[in-house]
């Protein structure tokens, strides 16, 4: 089997191996491939199964790929492939999830005690001599938080969901979760299910794990702005359409909203006149919470069995059957 990984570099910058699919097929990696068709198809040739991170495969190439038969995405997101013209050809496309629950629930929390202690903002102050300069024997820039008995509001209880929960009650805090319908079974103390209404009003942090559907997206808007607490922290490293960014702006300009951490935007990368570059108190990461070699690890492993397992005729993972 002839096997093409067109955009493998993010995936495996060089610190992992590709012998997992070498075993199973012919391989050819390419580090990065332009948003072209032509490009695209000329890279895939004649090869019978295609690995995609963020490079689309779009219906024109599906159809036009001569000895396609399997379509794995390095990822749990899928939209990047044209599913439907896929099961057209009958050809199945497999993602792969739960790789990146830990790192992205960390991440999560990292970004929220960045905001809380400013440990990179004082490092830099001590490391530019100003401790040295002060004349005392300590410092601060900005006001430090406890998060020991706030509330944090957690939309999308999914397993990231769930896992970043899981710290911040390790952390003291409680949590009001909110995933599309009532899931009592799984409250505890300190966690129970509210309305979004309810979560809006009063969390003090509230962080988001839901999908992107148009039901979602722009869920972070200036009328749901409204309804939060002043003073509000919003965190968003799930899907950046999730927030309308001009409101979000807006609201950390006013102070209602405190501070964001937010390791994903709606147009990725970052461009350079979005309105959240230039909001006060707006922390932006490269949309790398998935990133860890752990979890990069996962992913890997994940997508080689996902290969192998069609190849032995029992396909996992499926996404379009």
């Amino acid at each position: 089997m002839k096997i093409v990984v067109l955009d493998g570099a993010i995936e495996n910058p060089g610190d992992l191996s590709w012998e997992g699919f070498e075993a199973l097929g012919a391989l050819t990696v390419y580090d990065r491939t332009a948003d072209d068709d032509a490009e695209i198809l000329a890279r895939i040739g004649d090869a019978e199964a295609v690995l995609t991170n963020k490079t689309p495969l779009r219906a024109g190439v599906i159809e036009a790929a001569p000895a396609l038969r399997y379509i794995g995405v390095l990822a749990t997101g899928y939209n990047v492939v044209d599913v439907a013209a896929a099961g057209r050809r009958g050809i199945p496309v497999t993602n792969t999830p739960g790789y990146g629950t830990d790192a992205v629930a960390q991440f999560a929390i990292a970004m929220l005690l960045e905001i809380c202690c400013r440990v990179g903002q004082h490092d830099a102050a001590v490391h530019a001599g100003r401790w040295s300069e002060c004349g005392q024997w300590c410092f601060w820039d900005w006001p430090l938080m406890e998060l020991a008995g706030k509330t944090m509001g957690v939309i999308g209880f999914g397993s990231i969901g769930q896992a970043t929960a899981r710290i911040a009650r390790a952390l003291g805090m409680d949590i009001l979760f909110n995933s599309g319908h009532p899931q009592r079974s799984l409250e505890s103390e300190g966690c129970r299910y509210a309305a979004l209404d309810e979560l809006f009003a009063r969390s003090d942090v509230i962080t988001l794990h839901c999908p992107l559907f148009p039901s979602t997206r722009g869920i972070i808007n200036a009328e749901t702005i409204g309804k939060m607490k002043d003073g509000v922290i919003i965190l968003n490293n799930a899907r950046g359409p999730l927030i309308d960014n001009q409101a979000l702006a807006q609201a950390l300009r006013t102070s209602k909203v405190y501070a964001a951490g937010l390791d994903v935007v709606s147009d990725e990368p970052i461009r350079p006149d979005d309105p959240l570059l230039h909001a006060p108190n707006c922390f932006i990461t490269p949309h790398i919470s998935w990133a860890s070699r752990e979890s990069r690890q996962r992913l890997m492993d994940i997508a080689v069995e996902n290969l192998r397992a069609f190849l032995a005729g029992s396909p996992v993972h499926v996404v379009n059957g």
